[in-house]
C-alpha cells in the first residue's frame, strides 16, 4: 500500500487515543494498538520523503527520567522534534523536587505550555506506574480548575509494569520483518530470561512483550529458571490474551528446550519478582547494607544459571537454524561487553544491525503516541500536511 492509500485508510479510523494517556498496552484496544503502528509507519515514510509532519509551532515535550536511558531518551527527543515541539528534560536534582516540592505542584509547574510529558520510572516495584497516574491526577485538577490552559498527555517511557514504547517498536519490527500482523499468527516467540553479571534489571520488558505479543495469535514460550517469576497478574493477562487471540502461552524452565523450532528468540535478563519486592523495600528505607547484601544474593543466584546464554548451538535448533534474534539493547554480549552474558558474540553480531533497526522504530512509535494524543483526526491532518487529495 502506498503512502497516499495508507493516509486515506488512517483517515477512516476512529481515534480512541485522543487526549488519553498511554500507560499500559493492555489498557488499549486492538484498534488503538494498530492505529499507533499505522501512524508510526506513515510518519516514518513522510520523513523519508522529506514531507514535514510538524503539527506544532510552539510548545514543550517534557521528559522525566528517574533512571538512566539512551535509546528511549533520544527517541523521545527525536519524536518531539519531528512534530515541532521543543524538548525539556526535567532533572529532579536541579529542580525544587529536591527541596520537597510535591508531585501535584511539580506536575502543574512544568505544564503551562506543555503538550506531552514522557516519564520513565522503573526502579521501584509498585511505584512507577502509580507515580505516572499521580501526575495525571494532578494535571486533571490543574486543567479543571483553570490553572492549565490545556491538559498535557502522558506517555509511559518505562515503568515497573510495562515498557509500551519498546514493546510496540518490537511489534512494528516484527510486522515489517514478517510482512504483516496477520503473518505473526502461529509464529513461535520465545521470551527467555538470560544470564547477566548485573542485578536489578526491570521486569517491564519481558512483561510488556508477553502482554502485547499474546494479542496477535502467536505461540509464546516464556522461559526462565525457577525462582525468576514475573508479576503474576501480568502473566495471567497474557494468558487470557493468548486464549482470546487463538495463540498459546507456555511457561518452561529451560532455554535450551524453549528455543527449539522458534521463529523469534528474545533473550533478556531480569531480576526475580521477589527480589524486586525486597529491593523496593530496602530502597525506600535507604538501607544501603541491605541493598549490598541483596545484590550479592542475586548475583550468586544468577551465577547458578550461567548456561542461560543464547549461543550458536541453541540458535541451530530454532526454525531453519536462524530464528530472528531480538533485544531491547544494550545486550550483555559474552566476550564483548562482559565476560559471560545473555548472548554470544557471534550470534549478536549476526543480528546486530537488525537490532539497531528494531530500536529505530521507537522514535516513530513515540511520535505516533504524541500525534494520536493531541490530534483527534490524525488521518485528516496528515492528508493536509502531505497535500494529499
Amino acid at each position: 500500500m502506498n503512502l497516499v492509500d495508507k493516509i486515506g485508510e488512517l483517515a477512516r479510523l476512529e481515534n480512541g487515543l485522543f487526549q488519553k494517556d498511554f500507560l499500559l498496552t493492555w489498557e488499549k484496544s486492538q484498534d488503538e494498538i494498530e492505529l499507533i503502528l499505522s501512524l508510526a509507519i506513515i510518519l516514518k515514510q513522510l520523513r523519508e520523503q522529506r514531507i514535514s509532519p510538524k503539527i506544532f509551532d510552539s510548545g514543550l515535550a517534557v521528559s522525566i527520567f528517574r533512571d538512566k536511558s539512551t535509546r528511549t531518551r533520544f527517541s523521545f527527543a527525536s519524536a518531539a522534534n519531528l512534530l515541532g515541539l521543543a524538548i525539556q528534560d526535567m532533572d529532579e536534582e536541579k529542580s525544587q523536587v529536591s527541596h520537597g516540592e510535591t508531585v501535584r505542584e511539580t506536575a502543574n509547574m512544568i505544564s503551562f505550555l506543555t503538550e506531552i510529558i514522557g516519564i520513565r520510572d522503573d526502579m521501584y516495584l509498585g511505584e512507577g506506574n502509580a507515580y505516572m497516574r499521580e501526575v495525571g491526577g494532578a494535571l486533571d485538577e490543574g486543567f479543571q480548575e483553570g490553572v492549565l490552559p490545556g491538559r498535557p498527555g502522558i506517555i509511559n517511557l518505562q515503568c515497573d509494569m510495562d515498557h509500551p514504547t519498546q514493546s510496540l517498536a518490537d511489534l512494528l519490527h516484527l510486522q515489517e520483518y514478517f510482512g504483516s500482523l496477520e503473518d505473526l499468527r502461529g509464529k513461535k516467540m520465545v521470551m527467555s530470561w538470560a544470564y547477566s553479571p548485573s542485578y536489578g534489571k526491570p521486569l517491564s520488558v519481558p512483561q510488556g512483550i508477553i502482554a502485547l505479543m499474546s494479542r496477535f495469535g502467536m505461540n509464546i514460550e516464556l522461559a526462565f529458571p525457577k525462582g525468576y517469576e514475573l508479576i503474576p497478574e501480568i502473566i495471567e493477562t497474557s494468558r487470557i490474551n493468548s486464549e482470546n487471540s487463538g495463540g498459546l502461552l507456555n511457561i518452561s524452565h529451560s532455554m535450551e528446550e524453549a528455543v527449539v523450532d522458534a521463529d523469534i528468540v528474545y533473550p533478556k535478563s531480569w531480576a526475580p519478582y521477589h527480589i524486586m519486592q525486597k529491593r523496593t523495600s530496602l530502597l525506600k528505607k535507604g538501607d544501603r547494607d541491605g541493598l549490598v547484601n541483596l545484590e550479592k544474593e542475586c548475583l550468586n543466584q544468577n551465577a547458578n544459571h550461567i548456561d542461560w546464554e543464547y549461543d550458536a548451538r541453541k540458535m541451530s535448533t530454532t526454525k531453519n537454524g536462524e530464528a530472528l534474534y531480538m533485544h531491547c539493547l544494550p545486550a550483555d554480549i559474552s566476550g564483548v561487553s562482559c565476560r559471560q552474558g545473555e548472548v554470544s558474540a557471534d550470534v549478536f553480531e549476526k543480528y546486530r544491525l537488525l537490532t539497531y533497526k528494531e530500536a529505530g522504530y521507537k522514535p516513530y512509535i513515540i511520535a505516533a503516541m504524541i500525534f494520536a494524543n493531541r490530534i483527534k483526526k490524525p488521518g485528516e491532518v496528515l492528508q493536509n500536511l502531505a497535500s494529499v487529495t
